[in-house]
């Protein structure tokens, strides 16, 4: 019998893809490329496998160096970390996909991404300008370009070799139906906010149905209020089980069949994000009965804008 430890090593298989997502993913949203780099080779220290990382975040080489760092001192192998990066909004034309995905593979210092997804479904004015916006301040939209025909895009990719998976981020389930019924190679990845107050069940089951995994960001919450981590079905179950709440909702989103992205430049915060342990069926069921609360703490579903990202000065 595997021990309830092992529930920080689990991969899941990707269906449409190839390899496996290890579940326990660290998100590279840090505005410092420094503590971004510092971050990130705690995070590999700590035994994080996947790493979340997007041309958006304005980091990448960072990631990279961090990366790199540990393949020249032979404690990982490229093989051992699955990297998961995405487009922005503004290369979503069909003839800008390729270059951003090979700038991104540059930034990275790796030959091949593991996923690569559409970082929100909306098209932005395609430019440099990663958050065009009018003289009142409104976003620049691109109507001149659809998700599918970004999406056709994104499966080239695949089978010119290079990306081993390709996905959708920030999209309703409205958006992930539209995609699927469209794509000749499915969606492996849909990356959205979830937590135990989103825990977006519909759009779990969909994804099940299809082979899909669901990768949840702001697994914690992101701090925002009200706090996941202070709910008191949350914080019971940890005073019992002798974890802090922040494991409690990271082992809840494994053991529910999601894969998790958590984020923190503390060497604590993230050597304890890595330590979770399975949750008794029992506490699993207070879970989902006990909370009741539907809170979504970021808007770019509904408008391409990532909440948790300040505009570039």
């Amino acid at each position: 019998m595997a021990t309830p430890d092992a529930l920080r090593y689990t991969r899941i298989p990707l269906t449409h893809g190839s390899g496996a997502i290890p579940a326990v993913g660290f998100g590279t949203l840090i505005p410092d490329p420094l503590a971004t780099k510092q971050a990130t080779e705690t995070a590999l220290e700590a035994g994080f496998r996947h790493l979340d990382c997007a041309e958006r975040y304005r980091n990448e080489e960072a990631v990279g160096d961090a990366m790199q760092a540990a393949f020249r001192a032979g404690t990982l192998r490229r093989e051992d970390v699955f990297v998961t990066t995405k487009l922005w909004n503004t290369n979503h034309r069909p003839e800008r996909v390729k270059p951003a995905f090979d700038a991104s593979r540059r930034r990275l210092q790796i030959d091949t991404i593991d996923c690569y997804l559409i970082h929100t479904p909306f098209a932005f004015r395609p430019g440099d300008e990663q958050d065009p916006r009018d003289e009142r301040g409104q976003v620049i939209y691109d109507s001149g370009v659809t998700l599918v025909e970004t999406w056709h895009a994104l499966e080239r990719l695949v089978d010119e070799g290079q990306c081993k998976a390709i996905g959708l981020s920030d999209v309703t389930l409205e958006k992930v139906r539209e995609v699927v019924a469209a794509a000749r190679i499915k969606p492996a990845v849909v990356q959205v906010e979830s937590h135990p107050y989103l825990p977006e069940w519909e759009l779990l089951e969909f994804c099940r149905e299809h082979g899909i995994v669901l990768l949840a960001f702001a697994a914690l919450g992101h701090g925002m209020s009200p706090k996941v981590l202070d709910d008191p079905v949350i914080t019971s179950i940890a005073q019992r089980v002798h974890k802090t709440p922040a494991q409690v909702a990271l082992a809840w989103a494994v053991q529910r069949g999601t894969a998790f992205l958590t984020t923190s430049t503390k060497p604590h915060n993230i050597q304890a994000s890595f330590d979770i342990s399975a949750l008794p069926e029992d506490a699993m069921r207070e879970m989902r009965e006990g909370i009741t609360a539907n809170i979504r703490f970021n808007t770019v579903v509904q408008t391409g804008v990532p909440g948790f990202i300040p505009r570039a000065k």
